[in-house]
């Protein structure tokens, strides 16, 4: 099995089991509604087939990592790439294999070893969810989606990635590969709804084994798949194992989506772009005098501050007298 996920210890996520039943949706009545059915038990195997074959071998993947390690990974990926997450991820588990090990750590460091992964918030979460588990649960990631979720920094998707992917329980994981996937195969659009809709809840909810362990395979091959073959802008439908088995989008022709529902702000020039390049600085020098930071866009003196104000508001720099540092 290349790359497959195998959970702690619990034997979920293995073995064969006869394809689960196909499981109608509400039909569309009116927005917001669920269109079709959901994945057929067939065509559920056949994805967990193709991960078995396809999928990437990714560290935290693999048989025996803990539950901490699977919790950073899934924090850290959002938004961002695997290419850039797993040199972080490594260095993160090298420093801070323990939730004790990071709540312990400097803030200054958490944020250095952050690196340029973007939305540096995300690393001082981290810190307060280790700070929590191990104040609140012993040292122990605690089991449960609704425990998961009164962790800071951990929401819906992360609760439910993590009882599937590291407890082997059945939960029901969206991310936006799992949502294009489906809306294609099931729903028979380009892409998914512009906010995570009811109508994309039901179609995941019906589409999930009854059976613990094909949920959990299951929930792992379908983002595969969305990762690496059905992908936003250039699908490659004849290497899909839905494509032949009544993906409702191929069928049709694959329609272009009805209107553009991914437009993206250009980076260049924004208060984002501003707040990062302060924060690579402090990360490189620890602290820099605001002379030398006005210094990074003379044209724009007050991009410049809005970016030192709300670094200094989200906790990620400090003020130093008329410097600013790292916490």
């Amino acid at each position: 099995m290349n790359g497959a996920w195998a959970p702690d210890s619990t034997g979920a996520g293995r073995g064969h089991e006869a394809p689960v039943r196909a499981v109608h949706a509400p039909s569309p009545t009116s927005e917001g509604t669920t269109d079709g059915i959901a994945v057929d038990g067939e065509s559920i195997e056949a994805v967990i087939a193709w991960f078995a074959e396809a999928g990437r071998d990714l560290p935290w993947r693999h048989e025996g990592v803990s539950t901490w390690a699977i919790l950073v990974s899934e924090v850290m990926l959002q938004q961002t790439p695997v290419v850039r997450v797993l040199p972080r991820w490594q260095e993160w588990m090298r420093r801070w294999p323990a939730p004790s090990d990071l709540a312990d750590a400097p803030t200054a460091e958490v944020l250095r070893c952050w690196d340029r992964l973007g939305y540096p918030r995300r690393a001082l979460r981290l810190q307060e969810c280790a700070r929590v588990i191990v104040r609140e649960h012993g040292g122990s990631v605690p089991r449960g989606e609704q425990a998961l979720r009164a962790l800071p920094g951990i929401g819906e998707y992360t609760a439910a990635a993590i009882t599937a992917f590291s407890h082997g329980e059945r939960a029901v994981v969206v991310d936006t590969n799992i949502r294009r996937v489906l809306a294609r195969s099931v729903r028979g659009r380009a892409l998914p709804d512009r906010s995570y809709s009811a109508a994309e809840r039901a179609v995941a909810t019906a589409s999930l084994p009854v059976s613990r362990e094909r949920s959990t395979a299951w929930n792992q091959a379908v983002m595969e798949l969305g990762a690496l073959v059905c992908t936003a802008r250039a699908p490659r439908c004849e290497q899909c194992p839905l494509a032949d088995r009544g993906c409702a989008w191929f069928a049709a022709g694959r329609p272009a989506a009805t209107e553009d529902t991914r437009r993206r702000q250009a980076f260049e020039g924004t208060d984002r772009q501003m707040r990062g390049t302060i924060m690579a600085v402090l990360r490189r020098d620890g602290s820099a005098a605001q002379h030398q930071l006005m210094a990074l866009d003379a044209e724009d003196a007050e991009r410049v501050q809005r970016g030192m104000r709300t670094l200094v508001a989200d906790g990620l720099a400090v003020r130093d007298g008329t410097s600013l540092r790292l916490p």
